[in-house]
């Protein structure tokens, strides 16, 4: 998860257990803005085989339905699912499996994802080709609920702006919400944990690390600058935050959940 910094720098900021593991979470975002109730990623889902999911140590006793049922929504409410990008954990949950058939778990929504990233996702490199798993994607497209997001678009709806990187994997999508006169960012893997902040901090998984330093170094001037609040995917203790200028460089702030706002 930190590329080249070493364990005993790293793990000050994300303690790693006796099996050398860190804590992650796989956070998705609920979006109301209109008459549209936007999901932003969808975990890694359930239909993976036992084994498969061993390699994960997957814990607690979250879910989708469940954190859906807390806001009184269930699956058949979401209007739109946008996938951030297409790596399992964040699209796994798209997708679910019954009996033999492979079907999308939201019936009534739009799946969002864009064209250049559909066909990286579809002809995977070697480095990132355990990642994108063809029942994760494909069935998404037979479905016929699959529609293209142009990575020239510069907004998804009125509330709901767009940024495209290229580091992690090529044309990962990073929403930019304005609610409540702040600007919140769904940060997906450009900053997967607040320990990431620091321009070196990338991970192993980044297709061109180099290319995802230098947005980050660019994110965080925007931020920073902006006074944009951060909204982390995988962060297990911090789910927003904001940004301080250190000698160090631009560092977390303040740290808080979104429903604090």
């Amino acid at each position: 998860m930190f590329g080249v910094v070493p364990k005993s720098i790293w793990q000050k900021t994300n303690p790693a257990d006796e099996n050398n593991l860190c804590s992650l979470s796989m956070r998705s975002l609920l979006v109301e803005d209109g008459d549209r109730l936007i999901l932003i990623d969808t975990g890694i889902g359930n239909k993976q085989s036992e084994k498969f999911m061993a390699y994960y140590y997957l814990h607690g006793d979250f879910s989708l339905d469940k954190s859906l049922a807390a806001h009184g929504f269930s699956r058949n409410d979401i209007t739109d699912v946008f996938l951030t990008h297409l790596h399992l954990d964040h699209a796994g949950g798209a997708i679910v499996r019954e009996g033999e058939q492979l079907l999308p778990a939201f019936k009534n929504a739009t799946y969002w994802s864009n064209q250049q990233h559909w066909e990286c996702a579809n002809n995977p490199n070697d480095r990132e080709k355990a990642s994108f798993l063809k029942e994760n994607i494909l069935p998404i497209q037979q479905s016929g609920q699959l529609q293209f997001i142009d990575t020239k678009q510069q907004s998804f709806s009125p509330n709901f702006e767009l940024n495209f990187t290229y580091g992690h994997t090529d044309a990962m999508m990073l929403p930019k919400l304005h609610y409540k006169n702040k600007t919140v960012c769904f940060m997906a893997d450009l900053f997967p944990t607040a320990g990431h902040l620091p321009i070196p901090y990338v991970a192993a998984y980044d297709v061109f690390p180099l290319t995802a330093m230098e947005e980050k170094k660019q994110f965080l001037r925007e931020a920073f600058d902006n006074d944009y609040v951060l909204f982390f995917e995988h962060d297990a203790e911090n789910e927003c935050c904001t940004l301080v200028k250190t000698e160090k460089g631009i560092r977390m702030g303040e740290s808080f959940r979104l429903a604090d706002i």
